[in-house]
């Protein structure tokens, strides 16, 4: 599925000038990509280390069986690096095509591409994805299956996280490079004589596609071990074990079935409203995807647990489990509800944010976005709290006859739920980067500048061109694409703490020898159990920091070279050596900054765990919690001021005004909470879990 949509994009019609914008996108894309898998290798030593300590040393495993763990870490990694470079493929396919197919003046064709590349990049890392998994669970033998799996997840969530905090720093290096250029030199957005829009664009690919593509893999993996390393320590009978293991594999299976039929609905009936229409709304159709594929999954959950695990338990535990599902399901559906009230060009907290600006400038437009940051963390703590209680009362009616602590199973199923419509939620993610890199692609190609071009299009392509709404069509289709960018974050993020809560009870079992013995120090009466909360909430206000600040110091590097050497007379495009330069000092401080970022995460979780199993536990709990909020909370102010900006841009149609200033100014502060800080909480919650099963 996803390949065939790979070759149909790749075939789409694009003029040369748009294409060739496209390609060195890519190439820079790729050059970044390629200096990121060096690091990764670096990066996997340290892991490697640990890895042959803990199996080979201490738990004296073969040295045939450290290794094959060994080479699934590396397979993790690539894993993650390769659904990576997919994605950038086929985005940088799709943005040229996408600004292409809106001169014809049409909106569905612009909606319509970029959904197709993300189910493409959806379908494709779900499916390798659980192939990967297969394997090790059918061709692996059973004594060292489960280390194989720890191995494999630590390497996805390895280059999950390297990927996406370097690419979320890249990004926004870039991304306040280019943008305050605009209140510099008054100049037009993604004008083409900046040198930091190309960067720009390589930027919307290193953040909103690598990292994603890497963190969603990485995020099915680390789910499915949690939910394995629990059934195998917390379910007693080993004929329940495997009914179990296979019924989530055939899930997941489903949750792929499921996904690919509600796109090709979803698709005919957007195309049969929205197909020959002048306007439309572009979050319609991706709204009514999420809702669709929601049903869909939430239908078959129940008919094949119903096939497959009718015989469990009373007899009633096919719909109780296939329940506790239906709550991660649905949060996958309601959640992205929740943050529109907060983050869409329709909301009303946004329109308050661009409101506030016009008379209190950007000091009033940052506050506003405060307030929606906060306001959207509490609505979804309740929605995420009242999806988790009604799976913790379906998990009271039974379950506790075929495993300790059934709660805790429940939650890993919400977690196993949220990623229920997975290629969708990967899709309506990845919809961002395309749209915005469309419009970049739009005015770096200089086509309406290009002499004859009207003339030749509808010669060689037989359509009129319509190039002032071919803008406000991509303008319009950007702000829809940062909406849902902004949805899925908080799915993912409720994704790491729900499973992180899975594979923190393993260890928890580990440590009280199936919860017989040490229980009291699992209470606030146990001081270092309390430092170790105390610990983790710091922790994560620590990272937070460091990210912003690696964002910051690149950004000034960034515009200090942008300021000296942008060229704005006599030129119509910034010249390829300057471009390739800022690529440059991107890349080198997101490097600088994620490697300082991983030292510190990976000597903390070792010697914290060292220091006491106790503490380590309350270090794990608080970084969970703690990174919850504090990262709906960024994300979603990020968010706001964003579609701020855009509103005055799209709807007020008053760039180059104070407003739109104010509103840039916004925007660039929200740049590192939205798209750093925030989304880099969600691998950094997986890897230390992970690793700490290992320290």
């Amino acid at each position: 599925f996803g390949l065939i949509i790979f070759r149909q994009l790749k075939n789409l019609p694009v003029h040369s000038a748009m294409r060739e914008i496209s390609e060195l996108i890519y190439e820079t894309c790729k050059t970044y990509l390629i200096t990121q898998g060096k690091f990764l290798l670096i990066l996997e030593i340290f892991i490697g280390i640990v890895i042959v300590i803990y199996f080979g040393l201490l738990q004296r495993l073969d040295a045939i069986k450290v290794v094959i763990i060994l080479i699934f870490s590396l397979i993790g990694i690539g894993g993650s690096y390769g659904v990576a470079w997919f994605g950038i493929r086929i985005n940088t396919f799709a943005n040229s095509r996408t600004a292409f197919a809106s001169l014809r003046g049409r909106p569905f064709p612009a909606y319509s591409i970029p959904l197709r590349a993300g189910m493409s990049i959806g379908m494709a890392l779900i499916s390798v994805e659980l192939f990967m998994m297969l394997c090790i669970l059918l061709f692996i033998p059973g004594d060292y299956a489960g280390p194989c799996f720890i191995g494999f997840a630590i390497g996805e969530s390895l280059g999950a996280a390297a990927l996406r905090i370097a690419g979320g720093i890249f990004t926004k290096i870039a991304d306040i490079g280019s943008d305050l250029m605009k209140i510099v030199f008054k100049i037009k957005e993604d004008d083409a004589r900046n040198p930091g829009v190309i960067a720009d664009c390589t930027g919307d690919n290193a953040g909103d596609s690598i990292g994603p593509t890497a963190d969603g893999f990485e995020t099915y993996g680390v789910t499915g071990v949690a939910l394995i390393s629990f059934i195998l320590l917390a379910v007693s009978h080993p004929a329940t074990q495997v009914q179990l293991l296979v019924w989530i594999f055939v899930m997941r299976i489903m949750m792929i079935i499921a996904s690919s039929l509600s796109y090709l609905v979803n698709e005919a009936i957007a195309r049969a409203r929205y197909g020959r229409a002048s306007r439309m709304n572009f979050e319609a159709p991706l709204t009514s995807l999420v809702w669709l594929t929601s049903f869909v999954s939430v239908a078959l959950t129940y008919i094949v647990s119903y096939f497959l695990i009718a015989d469990l338990g009373d007899g009633s535990l096919w719909w109780k489990l296939s329940t506790v599902i239906t709550c991660g399901t649905l949060a996958g559906a309601i959640i992205p509800e929740v943050v529109k009230v907060f983050t869409s060009t329709q909301s009303g907290h946004v329109r308050e944010v661009a409101t506030s600006a016009r008379e209190g400038g950007a000091s009033l437009d940052i506050l506003s976005g405060f307030v929606a940051g906060n306001f959207s963390s509490y609505w979804l703590g309740i929605v995420v709290v009242a999806l988790m209680g009604a799976a913790y009362g379906v998990s009271t009616l039974g379950l506790g006859a075929l495993m300790v602590a059934p709660a805790v199973f429940a939650f890993g199923l919400v977690a196993f739920g949220f990623l229920g419509m997975g290629p969708v939620t990967i899709a309506v993610d990845s919809y961002g980067p395309v749209t915005d890199n469309a419009q970049s692609v739009f005015e770096l190609s200089t086509i309406e500048q290009i002499p004859g071009i009207k003339e030749q299009i509808a010669k060689e392509y037989r359509f009129d061109v319509n190039f002032e709404t071919a803008k406000q069509l991509l303008e319009e289709n950007d702000g829809a694409g940062n909406t849902f960018k902004a949805t899925a974050k908080p799915v993912l993020i409720g994704t790491a703490v729900t499973g992180a809560t899975t594979m923190i009870f393993s260890i928890i079992v580990l440590l009280t020898a199936g919860l017989t013995r040490n229980l009291d120090k699992l209470s606030l009466l146990h001081p270092q159990f309390l430092l170790g909360l105390i610990t983790g909430g710091a922790m994560i206000y620590w990272f937070t920091g460091a990210s912003t600040q690696a964002v910051a110091t690149g950004a000034y590097r960034a515009v200090a070279f942008i300021k000296a050497n942008i060229r704005l007379e006599g030129v119509e495009r910034a010249s390829v050596t300057d471009s390739k330069r800022v690529v440059e000092i991107c890349t080198r401080y997101a490097q600088k900054g994620m490697f300082n970022i991983f030292l510190t995460v990976f000597c903390s979780t070792l010697a914290f765990a060292f220091l006491e199993p106790f503490f380590f536990i309350g270090y794990l709990i608080s970084i969970a919690l703690f990174g919850l909020f504090q990262a709906i909370f960024m994300a979603n102010a990020g968010a706001s001021w964003d579609n701020a900006k855009k509103i005055v841009e799209t709807e007020l149609r008053e760039k180059g005004t104070p407003l739109h200033d104010a509103t840039v100014v916004g925007d660039t502060v929200g740049d590192p909470f939205k798209d750093t800080s925030s989304v880099a909480m969600n691998p950094i919650i997986k890897f230390t879990t992970l690793f700490g099963l290992l320290a």
